[in-house]
């Protein structure tokens, strides 16, 4: 009969992934743990929303596409992002091992040397933000620095300490946009923040579906991601519906004074869609219903993010 798998419900000592007792693994398969320490589900994402704020930061007459420095912010930023991504599995790899979702993550399985990752992440990330300065420009390497230290340093901590750790998290999590918008110009204009308004409220009914799927697996590591009792209930409610009532106003606001009707209603289906499911899931409040608000949230970033482009593209945006 076949044995279940052992749950660790409590953080890993220090050695016990120590280099007696980790797997020799195959080059494949250790090239293979690495590239999943970067997150490339999260960095789609972020090369999304930087490609949005570089495309739209550029005049609408343009000689000739910039590809080579669009290749070089995409790069830098991903770059910094996989650093990003890798530290944070650093941190929290004693606790990503009493979670499911995270215990088969490459440090939580104890199968890298954690001495390595760090090595691994704070060389890629110091790498990015030196590329975007030499290549791109000290604006977008700034703002790249930042994000990495608000997310690893204010964010992560806070995940163990209070449920605001999800505005906090959300604040590194909308400069991506900005980053884009700064590698392209050089500077930061009035659109960009708008695009960052749209990312930074569109995380926070995002990881509630994270969070509420998840919630017995974040107790048990304890991260207090969500408040216990019905307190629960009322934050997870609230910190979905606001910030999705808010993304009407912002989504609309590139098309304020411009003739975009196509604009205004492909925005506005896609915010009632987007929606829908979030008041589903705070009227259900099951893990169903949370995931079906998790992939509404990943379809509908990438998805209001073109429409914004496209939308420069017929009306002859500038940045």
């Amino acid at each position: 009969m076949a044995t279940k798998p052992i749950l660790i419900t409590r953080p890993l000592p220090a050695g016990m992934a120590d280099r007696e007792t980790r797997p020799v693994l195959s080059p494949y398969v250790a090239l293979s743990d690495y590239w999943a320490l970067t997150k490339p589900e999260v960095n789609f994402l972020i090369a999304f929303a930087t490609f949005a704020g570089f495309y739209l930061a550029l005049p609408a007459q343009v000689s000739r596409f910039p590809w080579t420095l669009l290749i070089h912010t995409l790069l830098g930023t991903l770059l910094v992002a996989s650093g990003t991504g890798t530290l944070n599995q650093y941190i929290e790899r004693r606790f990503d091992a009493q979670m499911c979702r995270t215990s088969r993550r490459p440090l939580a399985a104890g199968r890298l040397d954690p001495s390595r990752v760090l090595w691994f992440g704070v060389a890629v990330s110091a790498v990015g933000s030196i590329y975007l300065a030499i290549a791109v420009n000290l604006l977008a390497s700034g703002l790249s620095i930042v994000t990495l230290l608000t997310y690893l340093f204010l964010y992560t901590p806070l995940k163990r300490k209070t449920p605001l750790c999800t505005m906090v998290g959300a604040v590194p999590g909308a400069v991506p946009p900005l980053i884009g918008w700064a590698g392209a110009s050089g500077t930061i204009g009035s659109e960009a923040w708008v695009l960052s308004a749209v990312v930074f409220l569109w995380q926070f009914p995002h990881f509630m579906a994270i969070a509420w799927k998840y919630r017995e697996d974040y107790r048990r590591a304890g991260y207090c991601v969500l408040p216990e009792g019905e307190a629960m209930h009322l934050v997870a409610s609230l910190q979905t519906i606001l910030p999705q009532l808010a993304l009407f106003p912002a989504a609309l606001l590139p098309a304020w004074g411009q003739a975009s009707i196509l604009y205004d209603l492909g925005a506005s289906l896609l915010n009632l869609a987007f929606f829908y499911y979030g008041a589903r899931f705070v009227d259900h409040r099951s893990s169903t219903a949370a995931r079906r608000l998790l992939t509404a949230s990943i379809i509908y970033l990438p998805s209001i993010l073109a429409l914004m482009s496209l939308r420069s593209v017929s009306s002859g945006h500038s940045g």
